[in-house]
């Protein structure tokens, strides 16, 4: 028997991922707005060391972590002052890897007066036991103090959790319930470095793994803790376990945000097709790596490498999608898996058939092909409320950020706060990667940040080895009337 937390929803959830259609991906190259009308665009803050999260604090400022540089930084968006709150030297940054200093979520009570000005950071460090995995992440709580204006007195409230190079995840996010919400990847496990390591997004903790503090199969799963830490004594309970675990079987969830109604929506990248828009619901199953976007078996199958005849070693140069993999490679189609608890996502970045071409010529210069599938590689999401000095029309939307084609989606929900509404607006397009996007308090101005290095695209659709705003918060400004 299941408990799950009690967050009731007027659509019943068999609908949830059915009623919304999958959007077809746009041809390469297909023009896309850098500066809608009556917006202005302007570069607020340059030289950060690849920014991560980032959110608008009660002081009226952009606090963000900065990944490689492992320090929680404030940046004034009104001239771009640039401070150091803290830097975090415990923290392990690989070179062009995922690990460093990640998540942040800010106490809806600092600056207030309540004595809980405490600001929470994910962050990964050295275990020092060596071995394939030497690495571990924590999710620690500082406190801010106003008057000199740095973070102090660090607690680390949870460590042990997965960690690798690839796919952490790590959206840190602060409840309406008063909890913390914190997304695990799958740890980048069947493909790439990790091709030989069995993806474990579907397996679940045990009782004893619980009780011992045991947090190794948290990869692919999206927690909820208390502020000290432990485990909500109302969260839900799956296959006959409580843990920290309040969502399952995802890939690399790097957005995450509530609207003003409590639903949590959630972006999931893709492998090869189907990034995905989810509403997250407690005690569900979101169905990576058996299923990408949605079950109909287009686009991509499960191959899992880690189970080769023969073993994986004398396979793993031929890696393919699912639809072609090697011989030897166990294959699951989308249709031959089922779990009762599967919640389909609300919108896709793109689907395809099986027919489609994802060796397009436009990116072959470095056989760079990745660059033209069909995802959007989405890295966060925030919700737009609107305002006096807002966008009209836009009231009630999801702004998503792609790191693959340097655009904002805008994705217009239904009355209800639920539904996606016909397709994703593709906004803002520069050849950057954008990494976050803030919105401020008034509606008028959508702050995105971006990447420091890695791959870009350009107008044609093939890749960009030079980024326009490495580094950078870039701010877009509504202005009406202009």
């Amino acid at each position: 028997m299941k408990s799950t937390v009690a967050f009731t929803f007027a659509l019943p959830l068999i609908l949830i991922g059915a009623s919304a259609r999958s959007e077809l991906p746009p041809a390469a190259g297909a023009p896309v707005p850098a500066l809608p009308q009556h917006f202005e665009k302007a570069v607020v803050a340059t030289g950060l060391a690849n920014p991560h999260n980032m959110v608008f604090g009660p002081d009226g400022n952009l606090w963000l972590t900065e990944q490689i540089a492992k320090r929680i930084t404030r940046v004034d968006p009104r001239n771009g002052k640039i401070s150091v709150a803290v830097e975090i030297t415990d923290a392990v940054h690989s070179e062009d890897e995922q690990d460093g200093v990640l998540g942040l979520a800010l106490h809806p009570d600092l600056l207030k007066g309540k004595g809980r000005d405490y600001v929470y950071v994910s962050l990964t460090y050295a275990t020092g036991q060596g071995g394939e995995f030497p690495n571990r992440t924590a999710i620690r709580r500082y406190t801010y103090d106003a008057k000199s204006q740095k973070l102090v007195s660090p607690v680390d409230i949870i460590k042990g959790l997965p960690s690798a190079k690839d796919h952490q995840s790590a959206r840190l996010l602060f409840g309406p319930d008063q909890k913390l919400y914190y997304s695990i990847g799958d740890q980048g496990r069947n493909q790439l470095k990790y091709l030989c390591k069995l993806n474990q997004a579907q397996v679940l903790p045990t009782e004893a793994e619980v009780k011992s503090g045991n947090w190794e199969h948290y990869m692919g799963k999206i927690l909820r803790m208390n502020l000290d830490g432990s485990i909500p004594a109302d969260n839900p309970t799956i296959h006959g376990v409580k843990s920290h675990v309040y969502a399952w079987g995802i890939r690399n969830t790097q957005g995450m945000v509530f609207s003003p109604t409590g639903k949590l929506f959630a972006t999931d990248q893709g492998p090869n097709t189907d990034d995905e828009l989810n509403l997250i619901l407690p005690g569900r199953n979101y169905g990576w790596p058996y299923i990408a976007g949605r079950k109909d078996d287009a686009g991509y199958a499960y191959a899992n490498y880690s189970a080769a005849k023969g073993g994986c070693e004398n396979v793993k140069d031929t890696y393919t999608n699912g639809l072609k993999a090697p011989d030897g490679v166990p294959v699951t189609r989308e249709s031959e898996w089922s779990d009762p608890d599967l919640v389909e996502p609300l919108k896709t970045f793109f689907s395809v058939d099986n027919n489609y071409d994802f060796a397009n010529k436009v990116c072959a210069e470095k056989d760079l092909y990745y660059i033209c599938w069909p995802t959007i590689a989405p890295s966060s999401v925030a919700y737009y409320r609107g305002g006096k000095q807002g966008v009209p029309g836009w009231e009630n939307s999801l702004l998503i950020t792609s790191l693959k084609r340097g655009v904002l989606y805008r994705v217009q929900l239904d009355p209800t706060g639920t539904l996606p509404l016909g397709d994703a607006q593709p906004l803002f397009r520069s050849v950057n990667r954008y990494r976050e996007v803030v919105v401020s308090p008034d509606g008028s101005t959508i702050y995105v940040a971006t990447d420091t290095n890695h791959l870009g695209t350009t107008d044609a659709g093939s890749a960009a080895f030079k980024l326009e705003n490495p580094g950078s918060i870039i701010a877009f400004k509504y202005s009406q009337g202009k």
